[in-house]
């Protein structure tokens, strides 16, 4: 997949110094361009085609030439040859001797051959079109990742900015019931032990928000290297009600996941990767058959102990050639072992990935199909939280209930409407998740959970 940012998206927010409302699918096209791991391995998908011509390659012909020059001696000797011309008879016993000293010395040869049986070939074509496919499987895989790492970020930093509003309004909540008290105490209508108990309370929320404020300054930070957006203009979004799709039966996302996760993919193509190399080095790719033609010269001239001299010869051959390895040391064997060996290891690893794949799908699957009745519960407590809270307030004023009451109903209304926002996401997230694990996250599932987003205040 090939998605291109949108200028007008990154100028607004670089160009704007307040905050500026980001949603996810904004914040996962800036990451596009700018998260260094997805950056890594657009790179190493660049290496797909050239290992698939390498492939091709294998098969065409080979052309080689090669040329040399220099200085040589070449001392000859024959005796008791027969020597026999057209009108000379013949003669034994004849003697011949050339000798050329330090004289000039060429040689030249032209080759080509057409691989016509080579099963080492064969196998290594195998493997470097699986190298490629293997490549192509690691990019999805890091696009799918890249996806859910931008989404985790995101939702990590509108989780944390979430709990530093609930904490902000717990602070002004309690600084105005701290007030209140300390006016009371002075009219004598409560005792010193509520100012005690609001100051003890307005303390640890203000050491809670400076903690909470560090975390988000921190997730800001990490969303903002990742997608090379402003920090300070970061103002993400949380999901509403979130409508999550009625989970599929589990075994639907199982087999959805045996036959589309990259990583399970991967490592079926390492299995076979592993396999053609234990053909490689077995006794039946020993031997190999080629076409074969070439052509050369060899060329010496200079003076010696007879004079002048020069040596010359050429040759031309167009033929087959066959080569059969009839012992290696032992090298051939121990190299079969040995991928033997790593062919067993590659379907182990298969079993293990297969495993844990579907570990993982079971999780996701349960954590969306538990989510949103956990959401839905979550929302009702949120509702019994603030509605207690109301209550206490109004029980507090008529001398029904104590500032503590106050305080802990205020911390429990809190404490629920983060933990609403936390199970929001999770939902997200976890539909996310499955649908990186059956290899179908795409823009589109990142869509269509945008849409699910509201613009912070």
């Amino acid at each position: 997949m090939h998605h291109y940012i949108r200028p007008l998206v990154l100028a607004a927010a670089c160009a704007t110094p307040a905050a500026w409302a980001t949603d996810l699918l904004q914040a996962w096209q800036a990451a596009q361009q700018n998260d260094r791991e997805l950056a890594v391995a657009r790179a190493a998908h660049g290496t797909a085609q050239p290992q698939r011509d390498q492939a091709a390659a294998l098969w065409r012909p080979g052309v080689a030439l090669t040329a040399s020059a220099g200085l040589a001696t070449n001392e000859n000797e024959m005796r008791g040859a027969q020597f026999s011309a057209p009108g000379l008879g013949t003669s034994n016993g004849v003697n011949f001797a050339t000798s050329v000293t330090g004289g000039t010395a060429t040689r030249w040869a032209l080759q080509a051959s057409q691989p016509l049986i080579n099963p080492v070939r064969s196998a290594q074509q195998q493997q470097l079109g699986l190298q490629a496919d293997m490549t192509d499987l690691q990019w999805q895989a890091a696009e799918q990742a890249a996806m859910l790492r931008t989404a985790q970020r995101y939702f990590d930093v509108a989780v944390a900015q979430e709990a530093l509003q609930v904490l902000d309004r717990q602070l002004q909540a309690v600084q105005k019931a701290s007030t209140e008290a300390q006016d009371r105490y002075e009219l004598g209508s409560l005792p010193i032990t509520d100012t005690h108990e609001a100051r003890a309370r307005l303390a640890g929320l203000r050491a809670q928000r400076l903690a909470a404020q560090t975390d988000l300054d921190v997730k800001r930070r990490l969303l903002a290297d990742s997608t090379g957006l402003p920090a300070s203009s970061l103002a993400v979004q949380l999901p509403s009600q979130v409508q999550a799709p009625a989970p599929r039966d589990l075994t639907a996302w199982q087999s959805d996941a045996e036959a589309s996760n990259p990583s399970l993919r991967m490592q079926a193509l390492a299995l076979d990767i592993a396999r053609a190399e234990a053909h490689k080095h077995s006794l039946r790719a020993a031997a190999t058959v080629d076409l074969v033609a070439q052509a050369g010269q060899d060329r010496l001239h200079g003076s010696g102990d007879f004079g002048s001299a020069r040596n010359k010869s050429v040759n031309a051959m167009v033929g087959v050639q066959i080569n059969v390895p009839l012992y290696t040391g032992g090298w051939r064997s121990a190299k079969q072992d040995e991928a033997l060996a790593l062919q067993a290891k590659a379907e182990a690893q298969v079993q293990s990935t297969r495993e844990q794949v579907a570990q993982q799908v079971h999780g996701a699957w349960l954590g969306l199909s538990v989510g949103a009745s956990r959401v839905q519960a979550l929302g009702e407590a949120l509702t019994a939280s603030e509605a207690r809270l109301d209550a206490t307030r109004l029980g507090h004023e008529v001398g029904h209930r104590t500032l503590l009451d106050v305080l802990s109903a205020e911390n429990d209304a809190a404490a629920a409407r983060l933990a609403l926002a936390q199970a929001r996401t999770g939902l997200l997230l976890d539909h996310l998740r499955l649908a990186a694990l059956a290899g179908q996250l795409d823009e589109d599932t990142l869509r269509s959970a945008n849409q699910t987003l509201t613009r912070a205040p």
